[in-house]
């Protein structure tokens, strides 16, 4: 067997759980202190790695006992074998790493700690079991994100109390475009979490990121409807809040598609379908029609939208269609009784197509 497929073997030794094999090829001491540091493949893991990651207890206590790895050697992303650990919800490895001595902080690429990898999991023993250790939910990574930040996306009500428990003042805490865990949950559909939040902790009505986005708008924008409610009932957000460019959640949805998020804002709350963004004056026909979004326009049409209304440059939705190059809407918006005319520049609807597909749409017989 030549060194490649050596190595290979012993990976897959390891991987599978072969205890006593994987003694035997180790059997000798050029070969153990040859494995001891050795990292193997792109990823730069070591046997120590592949072990943690599968959950094998026994050959994680031989590597470090009988071969003498240490236990905080790391990849080329910087994870240490309690990162695999923690992030495969491999407790008994898990606790063992940090009985030997693991720092139960330690980073990897982009400074996520083992506590906010297991908390990409429902897994709320390792939670428990790092956070006995001394783990800081509070750390945040590159992103600005904590634990906390990272359990409400993943939406296990159970962790969520749990680590409230822990630490009561970690949902305080913003990422560094200013979203809230609050903000998480909600644009994740995380009912139960958002529940929580919105009991429990003391985040503002309508908390805004720093492109003016709130929780509701999460909400609907991703069709979240229940969450929006929740919002509304429990929480006091306001479906008519406007972020930086004075877009309304009745716009982010048309720009996202959710049409029956659109019904729920114009016939049940009232939301008035031809309000503009106070920016450039856009309509949610005009964000509507800029991504292509045929059936959405139908749709915003049966609600009551104006399909003349025009934008701070005098452009129509069929402008709009045209700069995004959308065929199918410009066709749409024609057929509807929609005609090109000039903006406040002077530049009509189909001077802006670019593609043929588009161009064609205005030489066709639309009758």
């Amino acid at each position: 067997m030549d060194d490649e497929n050596a190595l290979k073997y012993l990976i897959k030794l390891t991987q599978d759980g072969e205890l006593c094999t994987l003694k035997k090829e180790l059997g000798g001491n050029i070969v153990a202190h040859f494995v001891n540091k050795k990292h193997f493949g792109k990823s730069g893991d070591t046997l120590l790695h592949y072990a943690a990651r599968h959950g094998h207890l026994d050959i994680v206590q031989f590597l470090v006992k009988e071969i003498g790895m240490d236990i905080e050697l790391y990849n080329t992303d910087y994870k240490r074998a309690l990162h695999e650990a923690a992030s495969m919800g491999q407790r008994e490895c898990l606790s063992y790493l940090l009985t030997e001595g693991a720092k139960v902080d330690c980073l990897k690429k982009a400074d996520w700690t083992p506590l906010m990898m297991a908390c990409t999991r429902r897994n709320l023993g390792v939670i428990q079991e790092l956070l006995s250790h001394e783990a800081d939910p509070t750390l945040k990574n590159k992103d600005g994100w904590n634990s906390f930040h990272i359990a409400c996306r993943e939406g296990d009500p159970a962790v969520i109390q749990h680590l409230l428990l822990a630490n009561p003042e970690v949902w305080r805490t913003e990422s560094k475009t200013l979203r809230t865990p609050l903000h998480t949950a909600a644009m994740h559909g995380c009912e139960e979490v958002v529940s929580i939040l919105v009991q429990r902790c003391g985040y503002v009505p309508d908390g805004r990121d720093s492109c003016g986005v709130t929780p509701f708008m999460d909400a609907v924008r991703n069709g979240h409807i229940s969450v929006a409610k929740l919002l509304l009932e429990k929480h006091q957000a306001s479906p008519t809040a406007a972020d930086i460019l004075g877009a309304q959640p009745v716009h982010h949805v048309a720009v996202t598609a959710q049409e029956e998020a659109l019904e729920f804002l114009v016939r049940d709350l009232g939301v008035d379908v031809n309000q503009t963004a106070t920016d450039m004056q856009l309509t949610s026909l005009h964000y509507a029609a800029k991504e292509g979004h045929t059936s959405t326009i139908k749709t915003l049409l049966t609600l009551g939208a104006d399909l003349h209304v025009r934008d701070k440059k005098g452009r129509t939705a069929l402008h709009m269609a045209c700069t995004g190059q959308h065929a199918e809407a410009v066709r749409t918006l024609l057929q509807l009784g929609l005609v090109d005319m000039v903006d406040a520049s002077g530049t009509t609807a189909q001077q802006l197509a670019k593609k043929t597909d588009v161009l064609r749409v205005f030489d066709c017989d639309l009758t």
